[in-house]
């Protein structure tokens, strides 16, 4: 895998978020840690740093992540419960706000990003990955990589009509297609987290 862009640190009023890349091990993980605080020299040195965003690290390789922060680069580890006020960090336009609209099919190799909600026109072919800070609807067949709520928002949601990705990420959560599945629903579906967990669901149109 590449090795550009493995972690991302994000500031908010509350502390930094560091966002990891799901496919990364943790030997890289640390390692891209390392060279991206040791390049900032002493940007962050006494920064709160809120939690480490990847679903697929342990508790303990968490805790030895956030003590080799603490220690050596000396940034506050804050513990503290996502209260409301915390997703103003986040873009807010879940339920409305800045949309990009597409008028064609994502084919496999290409990658669109945008930060706020995007709404396509057509297919999401396999091999092909959409990213946004906001939701991801696709009026069509969502056969790739969707990734909604990217900057942690896990409001956010995807929907399409025909719902069967290789991978579906919100927020730090996700989930990816079990092999060999080939029973799908006929009606639309959204994604979304629900009590901590990534739900897919019928999208039933509220009367």
């Amino acid at each position: 895998m590449s090795l550009e862009n493995v972690i991302e640190f994000k500031g908010s009023k509350n502390g930094i978020f560091v966002h990891i890349k799901e496919e990364a091990n943790y030997d890289l993980i640390k390692k891209k840690i390392i060279e991206k605080l040791d390049e900032s020299g002493t940007f962050f040195k006494g920064a709160n740093m809120v939690e480490i965003q990847n679903s697929t690290l342990t508790d303990n390789e968490k805790i030895e992540l956030e003590k080799l922060i603490s220690e050596r680069y000396e940034i506050n580890i804050v513990k503290e419960e996502l209260h409301d006020d915390l997703y103003e960090s986040y873009f807010s336009g879940i339920l409305e706000g800045t949309t990009k609209f597409i008028y064609r099919t994502i084919r496999s190799g290409q990658r669109f990003y945008y930060e706020g909600n995007i709404v396509i026109f057509g297919d999401v072919n396999p091999g092909a990955e959409v990213v946004a800070d906001g939701n991801i609807v696709v009026m069509g067949s969502l056969r790739g990589v969707a990734h909604a709520g990217r900057d942690g928002n896990v409001r956010a949601c995807v929907a399409a009509f025909k719902l069967v990705p290789t991978q579906l990420r919100i927020a730090g959560f996700i989930a990816r297609s079990a092999d060999g599945n080939t029973s799908h629903s006929t009606q639309p579906e959204i994604a979304k987290i629900n009590k901590g967990v990534l739900c897919v669901e019928p999208y039933l149109h509220k009367k």
